[in-house]
């Protein structure tokens, strides 16, 4: 078993040694790639930093507008609103007093409709029957008088004399 102990010793030198090319393979790759990402990043920055200034810069000068833009726009808006409030309540008024008018309208044209109404009754109460009942007293008294006249046409000579009759139409007024 001694002669395996130097065996051993070497191989877990050769292993060490391994393991420091395998390190030493890393670090230069990982210097390798560094120094790839710090040039990229040089390139960036030159690159990618002005146009990031230059945003900005376009920024800052339109922030105040925008500012100025959404204060024209809350103050438009509240305005706005004001204004068809108050149209709301224009409307609703008007729809109001409407609907009065035609109450009242309605009520006038009813009240007219029952006077004319009352008129006429009245109209064919003190009129239209006292005369109709002239009209047939008239009626009566003029038969009687051509009965009258007409019975002395015939004592006169025989003659008969044409009764005139009186359409009623002629007779109501």
């Amino acid at each position: 078993m001694e002669n395996l102990i130097p065996l051993f010793i070497a191989l877990t030198g050769a292993a060490v040694v391994l393991q420091a090319c395998v390190l030493l393979a890393l670090y230069l790759s990982v210097r390798k790639t560094s120094a790839r990402m710090e040039g990229l990043a040089t390139e960036v920055k030159a690159k990618a930093l002005p146009a990031l200034e230059s945003a900005q810069s376009i920024l800052g000068d339109l922030r105040p507008k925008l500012d100025v833009i959404a204060e024209n726009l809350h103050e438009t808006t509240i305005t706005i609103r004001a204004e068809v409030q108050r149209m709301d309540a224009i409307v609703n008024d008007a729809a109001d007093r409407a609907r009065l008018q035609i109450i009242r309208a309605d009520e006038m044209l009813t009240r007219t409709l029952d006077r004319v109404e009352e008129a006429s009754d009245m109209v064919h109460k003190t009129v239209v029957s006292p005369v109709r009942q002239l009209s047939g007293l008239v009626q009566g008294l003029t038969a009687g008088l051509e009965f009258l006249i007409g019975n002395r046409g015939r004592r006169n000579g025989g003659r008969r004399e044409s009764r005139r009759s009186v359409p009623q139409d002629e007779m109501f007024i």
